[in-house]
């Protein structure tokens, strides 16, 4: 029996979740901060991307965005009115090196200062993010992640950073899905660089994985009692029959989609399914990277939007796969599919094959083309209905043993969604762009009834 859109509102309850559970949003500063050239802050890759006609769907850049980085207060109080626990955000690296001074700017600290200072003066348990795909453009310049000398720059801004905030911050996450740095930036080209080369894909990646790995030590010894993980993009893979051919398909677009990040992170190396697939274009590696990359992590964050279905396509380089749509899903106004069922299998999956230590959903939401009513009101059903569905989920992967410790919904606004521009919006709270005026949408009223436990 399906159920309506009432009977979802009492599926759920807060008690079903244990005490110490986070409850969170999450936001990234190319996405939400504005200000591009204000303080200090110098270009990045994302500027240099969106600013390229035909690269972002509307013609737009993050330039103003939310311009949260003079609204900050009134954002933080809006995750705070909402009875959340824990915040998590990224980290603008061009705020902090220009590429010419050899000092971290002054003026670039300060603001994520008073910014995780007002997280703590809420009651928000900051969660950082250190890489969320803002590269500066002057390493970019210098050849990006493709060159090993970004991943000491990287190290380095990782240094100050900790160093900077690790008196407050103890949660790090240090970088945001890999596999969109690598692929969608390299491979695809529908990310900033905007490259389309499977090879420099996969040398950038590699370098971000070892980047990872090298900065966790790191973190640890400039902060007490850190806890560091990283954040991946996950999809359960299915057949779109039951014919052996899509069955084997579904193998081979797991080795590199979801395998290729996780078999190396906990001490497997690369799958050898996906270095006999990519044969010579898999990236080059130097002694010591396989053990970096394996560095012990305290949590693994997953970030869960949809599945991905794939079949049997020979002529498909390198994977001989193709996704497709299948017509009889339920999806969001993005095309994505709604499958709370995905997020189960997909938890319960990790859990089962890899030593994570604890999970954390660390993006989860939905992109609906909702607006105001002529009340002012933003009665977006169909994203509080998305919410539930994936609370739900997530209690039932805990129920099936995954060690899932927190939920961090995607996004507390809505925001500059990469190549899409303005035109998806994830947020609980409406943005009106000309006026930047903010509207807790009835999704994000319900998110917060619910963790107040009302």
């Amino acid at each position: 029996m399906t159920m309506t859109s009432t009977d979802l509102t009492k599926a759920i309850r807060r008690s079903d979740f244990a005490d110490g559970f986070l409850w969170g949003v999450s936001t990234s500063a190319y996405q939400i901060e504005g200000a591009a050239g204000v303080d200090g802050r110098v270009p990045s890759i994302w500027d240099t991307f969106s600013a390229t006609p035909g690269k972002v769907r509307d013609g737009s850049t993050g330039a103003v965005a939310c311009d949260h980085y003079h609204r900050w207060e009134e954002d933080l109080d809006l995750a705070r009115a909402m009875g959340l626990n824990s915040y998590r955000f990224s980290i603008a690296w061009t705020r902090i090196f220009n590429g010419v001074d050899e000092r971290p700017n002054a003026e670039g600290l300060a603001f994520y200062s008073r910014l995780v200072d007002g997280m703590l003066a809420r009651g928000l348990q900051p969660w950082c993010t250190l890489y969320h795909w803002d590269l500066p453009q002057y390493l970019q310049d210098r050849g990006g992640w493709e060159n090993r000398a970004t991943i000491d720059a990287y190290l380095r801004y990782v240094d100050v950073m900790t160093q900077h905030l690790g008196g407050r911050v103890k949660h790090w996450i240090t970088h945001n899905e890999p596999w969109c740095t690598a692929m969608h930036g390299n491979w695809d080209g529908m990310h900033a660089p905007g490259n389309k080369s499977l090879p420099l894909a996969l040398q950038v990646c590699h370098h971000v994985l070892v980047s990872h790995g090298l900065a966790v030590p790191l973190i640890r010894a400039n902060v007490p009692d850190a806890k560091v993980g990283i954040a991946l993009s996950l999809h359960p893979i299915e057949a779109a029959s039951d014919s052996a051919a899509d069955r084997e398909a579904v193998v081979r677009h797991d080795v590199l989609r979801n395998r290729w990040f996780l078999d190396p992170l906990f001490g497997r190396g690369y799958p050898e399914l996906a270095l006999r697939l990519v044969g010579d274009d898999a990236p080059a590696v130097v002694e010591g990277d396989m053990d970096a990359i394996a560095a012990r992590c305290d949590f693994l964050g997953v970030n869960y939007y949809f599945p991905e279905v794939v079949i049997d396509a020979p002529d498909q380089y390198p994977l001989r796969t193709a996704i497709v749509h299948p017509q009889d899903r339920e999806r969001t106004d993005f095309g994505w599919e709604v499958s709370p069922q995905g997020l189960v299998d997909l938890l319960a999956r990790v859990a089962r094959e890899y030593p994570t230590g604890d999970l954390y959903v660390t993006e989860n939401g939905s992109a609906y083309d909702d607006h105001p009513d002529a009340d002012g009101a933003v009665n977006d059903t169909a994203r509080r209905d998305y919410l539930i569905r994936h609370l739900a989920a997530t209690r039932d992967a805990i129920a099936a043993g995954a060690p899932v410790k927190g939920y961090f919904a995607w996004s507390l606004l809505d925001n500059f969604e990469w190549s899409e521009g303005y035109l998806r919006r994830f947020g609980l709270t409406y943005v009106d762009y000309p006026t930047q005026r903010r509207t807790v949408k009835q999704s994000g009223r319900w998110y917060g009834a619910f963790v107040r436990g009302e």
